[in-house]
């Protein structure tokens, strides 16, 4: 049994290496960049070492740089977790020629899967069904077009070298050139190789994988599907296994042709076969095809590892250790259902743009004694966010007795996430489970495509946010709002009220309104809650009770000068319009009408200077 390894990776997935291979007894080693010197997986292992600047080409693709680590620590193997160099045939084989145990699959399997064209010829003479296409050497563009033609428009064009760049979708021949002409320069300028092959388009599409793993003795075993078809841009958000609608035919054959493709390349360790299926009239045995192998573990092995209670990275080790395989077929089963989603550093409010710095409220509720679900992270609070990598921060998994056990056990995880100030997806994430369509599993890879504007949650706070602020700001103490129960009302008497401001917009604010399910903290200058994945913060600038300020007396949130009043006595204002401006803090803040009413009382003059708390306008309600 290896009883050293130094994790060739960072964040998350070296953190989940870091803690089987603590359980099994291995002494670990990190490696780690500038950037990185003080991240989680560097504090978790029992030594790191530094290896190059901030960005990934010169440290963690620089493989001489890992294995002279591994030999100054005296580290016996090599994980290389996932992304960076853990499809790198040449780096594998460099491991193993510098006389270290390479935790994954051999170099020449990887060779094998690593080029889309050249795997699906082998997995064709496997007996694997592949989806309808082109796979030739020829890439003359009249040769690609004719080809394209021949299999009937829509079609996908792909980069024979990588996955999700260089991939172009034509749906017929007057656009073949411009996708083709696209496709090549993004693939040359991503691989270094323009070379395409042409698919079929599948109207309807699933992305279905099969875990599968195999040994030196040659035993090869699946561990069931996964669904990956929610993605944006190729790229995978939530997945969950088994796959929604798989009948016990369909499994067994798209489970046997897995192993087909795994034999045929003599697999060893953790692999990934992944097939697209023409969903357009469910799951079918004869409506599955070969995509492509990922030669390594996958981000969303968790939900394998939940269904089926094994440790994935355990069996990794294991088998590099020259062990046989942990289980045999008969001896795997599926228990429940599992569900992970991606949490990003990123704005989807803002088209998804990354968000970075430093995390100085990240809760995601794993203390929680009554926490029900998984968290897969690489950062804690007060860690920070970097523009240097991945801006996948945690994922977030699931398990339930059935599907819709285990979308309510993750809804409930996000809904309760507490992250500030860096942005993150999770309100998206929110929104797509609790999605009539994913919630009947009526889902394929353009699901999110076509909900995008349903699912990217609104940047502004609602009434019931601004009043649980408002909830947060009065609370003796942060312990008392956490206690209070969920759709909680204030109603003693007196009421009380804030005054909270937000994009320069300030009114005076009470918490005698129904609120959903809330957290939130507050400091001397600001308020943030948190709901549905969401955050909001709100400027704090003063605190009574409504004795002292009723509701619609709008007062001075700080001292300062009216530079404009915009209403007069006896007006009708509608709620949100502005009432006056006051210029503070070398910034001018307009006051809000805090529902539809009539000017009642105006005690602003414009130019006045004003004192912190004084009455400026009352504004009578409408009706009740």
């Amino acid at each position: 049994m290896i009883t050293s390894l130094l994790i060739g990776n960072r964040g998350e997935i070296a953190c989940r290496v870091i803690r089987t291979a603590r359980r099994m007894g291995i002494r670990t080693v990190a490696v780690y960049s500038d950037a990185d010197a003080k991240a989680l997986h560097v504090r978790m292992a029992d030594e790191a070492v530094h290896i190059g600047p901030s960005p990934p080409g010169e440290s963690y693709l620089v493989g001489d740089r890992i294995i002279a680590a591994a030999k100054a620590t005296g580290a016996e193997a090599i994980h290389p977790g996932y992304g960076f160099l853990s499809e790198n045939a040449d780096f594998a084989e460099a491991v193993i020629d510098a006389g270290l145990i390479w935790v994954g699959p051999k170099p020449d399997s990887i060779r094998a899967m690593g080029l889309k064209d050249a795997a699906k010829t082998r997995m064709i003479a496997a007996g694997v069904p592949v989806t309808p296409g082109y796979l030739g050497e020829d890439q003359d563009p009249a040769r690609l077009k004719k080809e394209a033609t021949a299999i009937g428009y829509p079609v996908l064009i792909k980069a024979v070298a990588g996955g999700g760049k260089g991939m172009r979708r034509v749906d017929e021949a007057a656009g073949f050139d411009d996708a083709l002409d696209s496709a090549k320069r993004e693939a040359k300028s991503s691989f270094g190789d323009d070379r395409v092959l042409i698919e079929k388009y599948i109207l309807s599409p699933r992305h279905i994988e099969v875990q599968i793993f195999g040994d030196a003795h040659g035993n090869v075993v699946h561990l069931f599907e996964r669904d990956c078809s929610l993605q944006r841009r190729h790229q995978k958000v939530i997945e969950e296994a088994p796959a929604p609608g798989m009948d016990a035919a369909t499994r067994e054959a798209v489970c046997s042709a897995a192993i087909k493709a795994a034999k045929a390349v003599n697999y060893e360790s953790a692999g990934t076969i992944e097939f697209i299926a023409d969903a357009s009239d469910g799951l079918r045995a004869d409506r599955i095809w070969f995509m492509e192998m990922n030669t390594r573990l996958q981000v969303e092995h968790p939900v394998t590892e939940e269904i089926t209670g094994q440790d994935l990275v355990e069996w990794q080790i294991r088998v590099a250790s020259g062990e046989k395989l942990p289980k045999t077929q008969d001896e795997l089963t599926i228990t429940g259902h599992a569900i992970e989603a991606r949490l990003y550093a990123e704005d989807p409010t803002k088209g998804f743009l990354p968000s970075v710095g430093k995390l100085d409220h990240f809760d995601l509720g794993e203390d929680d004694p009554d926490f029900a679900g998984r968290i897969e992270s690489g950062v804690e609070e007060g860690d920070q966010v970097s523009p240097f990598y991945d801006p996948m921060i945690a994922k977030l998994i699931a398990h339930g007795d059935d599907r819709d056990e285990a979308i309510t056990t993750l809804a409930t995880i996000l809904d309760e996430a507490e992250i500030w100030p860096v942005r993150t997806n999770a309100g998206f994430l929110f929104n797509a489970l609790l999605h009539p369509d994913f919630e009947a599993a009526r889902i394929d890879t353009g699901f999110i495509g076509r909900n995008l504007e349903q699912l990217v949650p609104d940047p502004e706070p609602d009434a019931s946010m601004w009043s649980a602020a408002a909830a947060v700001a009065l609370a003796v103490d942060e312990t008392e709002f956490a206690a209070s129960p969920i759709g909680f009302r204030l109603n003693s008497a007196p009421r009380a009220a804030v005054s909270l401001g937000r994009a320069g917009q300030f009114q005076s604010v009470s918490t005698d309104q129904d609120m959903p399910h809330v957290s939130g903290f507050r400091d001397d200058q600001r308020v943030v809650v948190f709901s549905e994945g969401q955050s909001f913060e709100f400027a704090l600038y003063g605190r009574g009770s409504v004795s002292a300020a009723a509701d619609g007396e709008i007062i001075a949130p700080m001292p300062g000068k009216v530079t404009a009043v915009d209403v007069s006595l006896g007006e009708k204002v509608a709620k949100g319009q502005r009432l006056l401006t006051l210029e503070a803090m070398k910034m001018e803040h307009s006051l809000i009408a805090p529902f539809d009413g009539t000017i009642a009382e105006l005690k602003a003059v414009s130019g006045a200077q004003v004192s912190d708390g004084q009455l400026l306008v009352r504004v009578e309600p409408t009706g009740d």
